[in-house]
Order: structure tokens, then sequence, then C-alpha cells
């Protein structure tokens, strides 16, 4: 197999991926909290692990993918402070204050969740876990954690003692007082303790310690290791995760007796204007949003692969509109070339396998379409081979109309031909021809097939 080098936000370096079996890649991914639709900057998270996901099965990898699906204590503040998001989703809608009500909310996002990942293009993983189905996990593992003198009981929660975890923070090397924890809670020990479990007398599950709810951190380590086992290989999410939730979960995991991940990857975020995308105020664009102006939800896609998965992307209509056509044009020219070609050399193995430079393997697609010393035959395999990592559905697509940019190269090409400019009308041919169409002209005027 081809040497593949990942950037680990644990050590901060671009590394050698060796996985913890040969052949095999075990993998988590930060889910969804299905209180809501998805925005489009949440989605960057799962294409980025898509395409990380794709570049293993391109190399020959086996791949073993956990996302979670967190449908319960997920307060609105990492400091373990505010409203569970999902009771918030059960007010907006008008519904009881039930579990069995909070299910039925998530399920519905759930479902559309999937269908946004669909619209993706993305490989759905072996396990989609909800949080509410491991719930006795959760428990089992704050027991762990309890036998072992990690935690201590306050009035609303039981918490996780940081100050027991000398390695705390290490995930981002983050220094004390880095993290924004606003509204400290007074019974803590410590200002980066975090609550492993919320008690609820009214609304939340039996343990033996109290009646409550998992912390949102404990849900992911428990879930993890349930599917992927004590050590794994990769976990990925947004790099808002790093300061607070991913270092709780290496603190309580590691402290149960869990080596835990081996590499971290994160995302950086979709920014609009000066703030990040977020599910709230103006910049809540989802992807019917773009469905409704008429924009194919690969280019989306598109526009994520345009850029380094840790760098930040700037989000603009303008920048959307342009990969919508250059994904359309990419399409129609690979549709209308012949098949039965060979796939040629090129440097995309080596830039995908490093730390998926998507960028460069995009610039690497049109090259090969622009040359023309290779056979468009070649040009054809070639490029349906890079997009079994880049993911944007080349093969499956197939013309049922006219697309505009073809319609207007008819239009101008009658022109020609009525002006008897015919080397003009054989020029504006040769273009339609190569986004696979076949041009006749007959006596009741141009009709124009798809080859």
């Amino acid at each position: 197999m081809a040497d593949i080098y990942l950037h680990n936000t644990l050590t901060g370096e671009k590394e050698l991926f060796k996985p913890l079996k040969e052949g095999q890649v075990s993998m988590y991914n930060c889910g969804p909290t299905v209180y809501n639709y998805a925005h489009i900057g949440n989605l960057r998270s799962y294409v980025f692990a898509d395409v990380l996901r794709r570049t293993f099965e391109y190399n020959g990898y086996r791949v073993d993918q956990v996302i979670n699906v967190t449908d319960i204590g997920h307060l609105s503040s990492d400091s373990d402070d505010g409203e569970d998001k999902m009771t918030k989703a059960l007010k907006r809608e008008g519904k009881p204050l039930t579990l069995e009500a909070m299910r039925e909310v998530a399920n519905f996002y759930f479902e559309e969740f999937k269908k946004d990942l669909s619209a993706l293009n993305i490989e759905l993983p072996e396990h989609f876990p909800f949080a509410s189905d491991h719930i006795q996990e959760d428990i089992d593992l704050v027991q762990t954690l309890t036998d072992k003198g990690f935690t201590y009981t306050t009035s609303d929660g039981i918490y996780f003692d940081t100050s027991k975890f000398p390695d705390y923070g290490k995930l981002g090397n983050i220094k004390v007082g880095d993290e924004s924890r606003i509204g400290v809670n007074s019974e803590k020990k410590n200002y980066r303790d975090f609550a492993v479990w919320k008690f609820n007398n009214e609304l939340g599950y039996d343990a033996s310690f109290g009646k409550g709810f998992p912390g949102w951190h404990i849900e992911c380590s428990a879930m993890s290791v349930k599917y992927l086992g004590p050590e794994f290989d990769i976990h990925t999410g947004g790099i808002d995760h790093i300061p607070v939730h991913h270092n709780n979960e290496i603190a309580q995991s590691v402290c149960a007796g869990n080596p835990y991940a081996r590499v971290w990857m994160h995302n950086a975020h979709l920014n609009m204007g000066d703030e990040k995308m977020a599910k709230s105020g103006d910049n809540f664009i989802t992807l019917q949003t773009l469905e409704e102006k008429g924009i194919d939800p690969l280019a989306l896609r598109y526009v994520f692969l345009g850029a380094r998965y840790s760098s930040p992307l700037q989000f603009s209509w303008e920048a959307l509109e342009g990969a919508d056509t250059a994904i359309k044009s990419l399409r129609l020219r690979i549709y209308s070339y012949p098949d039965n070609g060979k796939i040629v050399n090129s440097s995309f193995n080596e830039t995908i396998n490093d730390d998926l430079d998507t960028p460069k393997a995009l610039s690497i697609v049109w090259e090969i379409i622009k040359n023309k010393e290779i056979l468009d035959q070649d040009k054809k395999a070639t490029i349906l081979s890079f997009d079994k990592v880049l993911g944007l559905a080349i093969a499956e697509y197939k013309i049922t109309e006219i697309p505009p940019q073809v319609q207007n190269l008819i239009k101008e090409r009658d022109l020609a031909r009525n002006a008897k400019n015919f080397a003009k009308s054989d020029e504006l041919r040769a273009k339609i021809e190569e986004f696979g169409f076949e041009v006749k002209d007959t006596p009741e005027g141009t009709i124009v097939v798809p080859r």
C-alpha cells in the first residue's frame, strides 16, 4: 500500500499513517445533534470525513466508520449549562417534554441529515449509533470513572476532575485559560471540570447515582469504544471541538483505561462574513436553499474540495455558482468521451495521500482534460478513477436534457449558418460535440441529440 500522510492534531505534525491492523482503518466522526436541519457549514465535516474514507479505500484499505447521532444531553454551552438542545427543539415544535417526543424529533432530523449526505454523495458509515440507545454504556463508563476516583458529585451532576489528568489540554496544545467557558459552576473544583452525568428527576434515565442524562462528552467516548474498541485509528471533527469536547473525550477515555484515538483530524470552519456559519441568524443556509436557487448540491462538495480541509473557507454565492458551472462542464466533457480507455500516470495518488490535498487534485483533473496528448477515452478512465476519491458522481451522470450552455451554442451556430459563415458554424459544431452531443442538419432545422 502507498504511504499516506495525515496531520495529527494531537502531535501537531504531519505523520505517516500506520493503522492498528494491517489493511484496516477504524474511524470515528463526530456526528450531528439532530435538533434542526444541518446547515452547509455543518456538512463540511462530513465531506471531509468522506474524502478521508475514500482515500483509504482508494489505497486498498477496509474502513470501519462510526458517525454518532446526538439526540440527548447536548447542552447549548460547552460549560455544562444552558438548555438541552433537544429540549429546545421540543418547545420550538410544540411537542410534549417526553423522551418519546424527543426521539420522534430526532428521527425526523436524522432522516433529513441522511438525505443531505446522499445529495452530497457521501458514503454512509457502518454504524450510526443514537446516543439514547446507549445509556447503559454511558452509565457503565461513569461508574468506572467514579470507581477509579476521577469524579465528584455536585448538586446538579457528576463531574470529571481534570486536575487528576495532567495531560488535559494536550490536544491542540490548549493552555490554562484558553478555553471559552462562560458561566463557570461555583461547585466545580476546577473551571475545566466537566459533567459526565447531569441530574434531572423529571425527564431522564434511571441510574444508581441518580436519575438524569449522560454528558455530551461521555456519549462519544462510550459509543466509539463500543463500536471500534478501546483504541482505534482516527477521530475527526470540527476545530471548534478541540478545546473542550475532544479534550474531555480523551481525558475520560484514557482515565477509564482506554488508549482511545491515535490520530485526531479537524476541519476548519465555513465562514460567512466574519463569523462561522451557525444555526441562527441570516447565515443558516441548508442544501434545500441551494436547490431552490437551482444549484446542484454537489457544487457545494466541489467548493469544499477546492480548499484544504484544514483551511478556513469563505462562503460566497459567486463561488458556489462558479462551482456549479465547473461541475456541469466536467460531467458533460467526461460523458462525451468514448469508453474503454486506460488510466494514465499522474501525481493524483501522491497528491491525495499528502494530507488530502484536494485543491491540487482538482487541478490535476483539469490538466488532464486540457492535455491534447492524452486520448479522450484515457481521460475518461483516469478521471473516473480519481472520482472514486473526489466523489463528484461523474460516472452516474446521464444527459436528460440539453444544458443551457449547449443551447446557447446551438443558437449561435444557427445564426452563423444563416449568415453562411460556415467556418464559424463548423467551429461551433465541434464545441457542441465536446459536450457529448451530435449535431444533425435537416431541412426542418438543426437537431441536437446526445451521443
